[in-house]
């Protein structure tokens, strides 16, 4: 049995929980990245994620060698900078929340995001994500101009995201980022590695994330490269939602996946922007997880 299918217990060696989200961003998997690793091999070779949004399961594996990347440009600028220079993160993120005092946060939010779409960059969009309202990055369809509310929350303070960004590029110090289309990426994956998937929402997609043209089917014929090729791979995607009463219609190819867990993610981010903010006690939802290898795999 190659490293791709030893499946070993307890979770691979991975670093204590993190202090905190670098990025505010719907779908973040930090509350429960740790389950999504219990059912990762216990050894192998590099970590791939080829959605990497807020990184939240890359954070907590801290892998000594991974391989990350996203089609959305800006993004991958804040993680590329993180890991050479978190000095100029934190300076970017500090100048922007200086403008709070100065104009107020929904005027200083409305300039920044006015800046952000004059031109889309990584410095701006930091602080949009950590402002907007619950981090749903949201762009319309028109224009491809981000189109998010200020959120009511206050944006955490600089001092406290210095910290949080040290933390990062600590635990991000192995990690190759590139902007790319997720095949780019998949295609480097060799047998003995683990590759974690979260593309974005099935239900929600076509407004989120830049309005990505996603097809997921695509995806699928790349996993069964993967899988052919002897690499472990894990696949987040949408699962329940309304509290159990709507399932999404997502059904794999026969025979893709040896199996499947439910991950419960808690109330919906989206729903509440879209309800202007309601507790939405019936909006529970769950992932699937999709795993390549069966955990009693021998």
């Amino acid at each position: 049995m190659n490293a791709a299918t030893e499946l070993l217990f307890p979770l691979p060696a991975c670093e204590p929980r993190i202090s905190g989200q670098l990025l505010k961003w719907i779908g973040n998997k930090q509350r429960f990245a740790h389950e999504v690793l219990s059912y990762f091999p216990a050894r192998f070779g590099t970590y791939f994620e080829p959605f990497i949004g807020s990184g939240a399961v890359l954070g907590t594996l801290a892998p000594e060698k991974a391989q990350a990347g996203d089609a959305f440009r800006p993004l991958i600028e804040i993680w590329s900078t993180l890991k050479e220079n978190p000095e100029l993160v934190s300076h970017w993120y500090a100048e922007r929340h200086a403008l709070i005092a100065r104009m107020g946060k929904v005027s200083a939010y409305a300039h920044v995001l006015a800046s952000y779409n004059r031109s889309a960059n990584g410095a701006d969009l930091l602080f949009l994500s950590r402002t907007c309202y619950g981090g749903v990055v949201r762009f319309r369809k028109s224009d491809g101009c981000m189109s998010t509310p200020c959120g009511p929350h206050n944006p955490i303070l600089p001092e406290k995201f210095t910290r949080r960004a040290y933390e990062w590029h600590r635990r991000i110090a192995g990690t190759t980022f590139t902007h790319c289309d997720y095949r780019e990426l998949l295609e480097q994956a060799q047998s003995g590695d683990v590759v974690y998937c979260d593309p974005p929402y099935f239900d929600s997609q076509s407004i989120l994330y830049g309005a990505q043209t996603f097809r997921l089917n695509d995806l699928y014929e790349s996993i069964a490269q993967c899988k052919e090729r002897g690499v472990f791979v894990a696949l987040s995607i949408d699962g329940i939602k309304k509290s159990g009463k709507n399932i999404v219609s997502i059904e794999p190819p026969v025979g893709l996946f040896e199996e499947e867990i439910l991950i419960q993610c808690g109330r919906s981010m989206l729903k509440r922007f879209q309800m202007g903010g309601q507790t939405l006690e019936s909006e529970v939802v769950a992932d699937r997880l999709f795993l390549t290898h069966s955990r009693s795999a021998s």
